[in-house]
This record gives C-alpha cells, sequence and structure tokens, in this order.
C-alpha cells in the first residue's frame, strides 16, 4: 500500500494519504483557477485511498461555493490548498504533497474555461531560479 505524506506552507498541518491516486486531472475551470491564482488546478482522485491528519487539524477550514460541487480545504494561517473529502472521493492538491508521485496528469479538463494567457507556455524562457 502507497503511503504519501503532505503539508502546509507553513507546516502547522500535516497529513497523510494511504492508498492510490485513480486519476490525476489539470483542471482549468474558473473555480479551480480562482482557488490557485494560477493556470489550473493539479489535483489528485481516489475513492479508495484514506486521509490521516497528523497534525494541525484545528487549522483547516473548509469552503464549499454555494450552489455548485466546488469545494475546498485549506490552511487557515497560510492559505495552501489541502486535501478534501467530497463524499467518498478523496480530492489531494498534487503540490500539497511532499512525497514524489509515479503518476503523470491524466488530462486537461474543463479546457474551455481556459485562461486566455495559457497556451503555448513551453515557449516561454525557463529560468533555473528567479531571473536577475
Amino acid at each position: 500500500m502507497t503511503i504519501h505524506s503532505g503539508s502546509c506552507l507553513c507546516g502547522i498541518i500535516k497529513f497523510e494519504i494511504e492508498g492510490d491516486f485513480e486519476q490525476f486531472f489539470l483542471c482549468h475551470c474558473a473555480h479551480c483557477r480562482k482557488d490557485t491564482g494560477s493556470a489550473h488546478a493539479a489535483n489528485l482522485f481516489s475513492v479508495s485511498a484514506n486521509l490521516q491528519w497528523i497534525s494541525g487539524q484545528d487549522k483547516v477550514t473548509f469552503f464549499n461555493l454555494p450552489s455548485t460541487r466546488h469545494s475546498r480545504n485549506f490552511c487557515s494561517a497560510c492559505g495552501s490548498a489541502l486535501p478534501c473529502e467530497q463524499g467518498n472521493l478523496l480530492v489531494v492538491p498534487a503540490g500539497s504533497l511532499d512525497t514524489d508521485l509515479s503518476i503523470k496528469p491524466n488530462a486537461h479538463i474543463f479546457v474551455s474555461s481556459r485562461a486566455v494567457w495559457d497556451h503555448a507556455l513551453e515557449t516561454a524562457p525557463v529560468f533555473e531560479k528567479f531571473p536577475s
């Protein structure tokens, strides 16, 4: 059984995921772009994995966007995205994991909502660190 560890940016919240992820999607919907402040969310999905909060569970804040199925957990101290259980579905922001993943994204989804600047990004210059 695979065990993944994760945490928030400030380190107050730590968690473990026991089990495997069935799907890995890069979601370009407007809700996910707002959640991340980026071009897309990178979320792992599982109906069989188990989430265990190791520390800081009292700092986990839940938000559900009214009249939608869109919900998320985040750290109330630093704002980092955290795993969220939605019924029998576990949604884990890939960037919240501290362990490496062996799977790659299955697909880009909701590309009809893609940001107008999110095209041909592989052609942008690449720097090893912040450019001087």
